[in-house]
């Protein structure tokens, strides 16, 4: 249920760009290319995951980061996790941390972050990734 709930929340940031842009249609993604046309949430969270599962050294973990916080949506919690084990893979812990600053400067209010934060709980753990206001609290 909680998935549920957070998937809902990461759909209403695009729902004010489905309003201008097209009022019929259902979790869609505009992108100023045509390479992938009219992208659902789903498919975009797929390809991401896919993408980051298969990366294979820094530069294409942070390009990928790069592209994907790029779109006007908030990736999925499936898309953080794949790439903060994609950061771990490469041995690179400061984009690790850095992700987590991505998703707080997305999501649009602290319950949204404390949501990610909760449903990245055992990834974090398991990885040892701190947050920044967990690295930096005195």
């Amino acid at each position: 249920m909680n998935s549920r709930i957070l998937s809902a929340v990461l759909r209403a940031r695009p729902a004010a760009v489905r309003r201008v842009a097209a009022p019929s249609l259902s979790a869609v993604r505009y992108a100023s290319s045509d390479a992938h046309g009219q992208e659902s949430f789903e498919a975009f969270s797929q390809r991401y995951v896919a993408f980051f599962e298969g990366a294979q050294d820094l530069f294409e973990v942070q390009r990928g980061l790069n592209n994907c916080f790029a779109y006007d949506l908030v990736p999925s919690p499936g898309v953080i996790e794949a790439a903060l084990r994609a950061a771990r893979r490469v041995n690179d812990y400061a984009t690790a941390v850095r992700i987590f600053e991505g998703v707080k400067e997305k999501v649009e209010n602290k319950q949204q972050y404390q949501a990610y934060l909760d449903e990245l709980k055992s990834v974090r753990e398991e990885l040892g990734i701190d947050t920044k206001e967990e690295l930096y609290s005195s």
